[in-house]
């Protein structure tokens, strides 16, 4: 299929078919940008339930608050791509001044090339044959193709190397020494690793150290303030690290990057890498993926403690906002107190239960929903059936929608091949496809 490049967008999916879960099972294919010229509503019932939508009017506004915050921070971001697959996103988060799209395996790599992207910042080890020749074989191929990945031992220096040296290599390929910690995920598990690590790749004609990486989202601690404190202490060997390098010389790029990120501390990310005092221009690079749709609990508590933590950035810029919901109807109520939707495991993230939030009783009017009243809880997800505890006066009857807030939105968009956008009416203005 040829990329499309028509009015400057990036080819994003093919067209909406009737087999796409969440799609109507008539009408014919569809073009995504074009399912919002047939009319539907959500509310009407001419979507099939469940069904994934993104409110556009919080999408928009989340995407415009983290452009605000790299303004007032100094920062960049490398938006988490594995959150969503979906390069519709990708353009938007684009659009308000995203550096690049962060990844994490050679799959998704290919979607963002297939996609039309030119910055891929793996935040990840690129391990295995296949993988490095394909990037090594790109890289030659566009010359605006810019990729960088992470390093964490010798051996994987080694390995990245010996593909390019076979290859003869026109272009070299952009690392960052990624810093872990005991008991962690990847990542060196000390400075003098770490050190180790930057010189091997410092000697290879076909690698090129660019920066320092690390991860602060595993960092556990017993409260809130102990992994706080964790967290600044990893931060600060990531800086250490850092400036070890630019003291030794070994970057090799006129800017070095100093990244970390994810969704719960970039605040803090930001706070420790200002003080990194190099010889080089700096850029800070954070990668969190999911302030774009936030969620009704995960992301949504992380949000919390960051109001806690610097209450006047959260005054100045205001509050994210939950875009993802999933629909599903009533489809049994076989006991007062029991009701039985249809979403399951295989349609929304169960990291948390997901957050019964609005309810709506086709045909009536105003075509509105209302807030699920107090006392209404999922307990239990089935593969396709969700288990709802209410209160005995519960308006709820078979044939009822109820909208769902959703908990870790990595999980719930890999459940959808399509999800719909919506604006505060539930009006379809258009489609956008996944790529897990």
């Amino acid at each position: 299929m040829k990329t499309d490049f028509s009015a400057g967008k990036k080819w994003v999916g093919g067209p909406l078919e009737a087999i796409d879960k969440g799609a109507p099972g008539y009408g014919g294919e569809v073009p995504l940008d074009q399912t919002g010229e047939r009319g539907w509503n959500l509310l009407r019932e001419d979507m099939p339930l469940p069904v994934a939508v993104l409110k556009e009017d919080a999408l928009r506004r989340n995407s415009g608050w983290m452009r605000d915050y790299l303004a007032l921070s100094g920062a960049k971001i490398a938006p988490h791509g594995k959150t969503s697959m979906a390069p519709w996103l990708y353009d938007l988060q684009l659009q308000d001044g995203a550096w690049a799209i962060a990844l994490a395996t050679p799959h998704q790599i290919r979607v963002a090339r297939r996609c039309g992207f030119d910055r891929v910042f793996l935040a990840n080890q690129l391990v295995g044959r296949s993988a490095i020749e394909y990037v090594f074989r790109e890289l030659e191929a566009c010359p605006d193709f810019e990729f960088f990945c992470l390093c964490d031992s010798v051996p994987h220096v080694e390995q990245l190397a010996a593909v390019g040296e076979r290859l003869r290599a026109g272009r070299s390929l952009n690392v960052l020494v990624e810093v872990g910690f005991e008991g962690g995920r990847t990542g060196c598990r000390t400075n003098h690793e770490a050190m180790q690590v930057a010189q091997a790749i410092f000697a290879s004609s076909h690698l090129t150290l660019c920066g320092v990486e690390g991860y602060e989202g595993v960092v556990q601690g017993r409260s809130d303030e102990e992994q706080l404190q964790r967290v600044g202490g990893f931060l600060d060997r990531v800086v250490q690290v850092t400036e070890a390098c630019a003291e030794q010389d070994l970057f090799e790029t006129d800017e070095v990057i100093i990244t970390a990120g994810g969704s719960s501390y970039f605040d803090v990310v930001v706070q420790k890498f200002e003080g990194a005092k190099l010889n080089k221009p700096v850029s800070m690079v954070i990668r969190s993926g999911c302030y774009l749709t936030f969620d009704s609990v995960m992301v949504k508590n992380s949000f919390s403690r960051l109001k806690k933590r610097a209450p006047t950035l959260t005054e100045r810029l205001g509050e994210l906002q939950p875009a993802l919901e999933v629909w599903a109807y009533v489809q049994s109520r076989p006991e007062q107190e029991l009701v039985i939707a249809t979403i399951g495991k295989r349609d929304i993230s169960y990291d948390d239960m997901p957050v019964p939030l609005h309810w709506f009783r086709p045909g009536t009017e105003p075509m509105r929903p209302s807030p699920v009243p107090g006392g209404h809880e999922v307990f239990l997800l089935n593969d396709q059936h969700c288990y709802l505890k209410v209160t005995a006066d519960s308006p709820l009857a078979v044939g009822d929608m109820i909208g769902f807030g959703i908990s870790h939105p990595c999980l719930t968009f890999d459940k959808w091949r399509v999800l719909h956008r919506v604006d505060e009416a539930y009006n379809i203005l258009g489609s956008l496809r996944t790529f897990f």
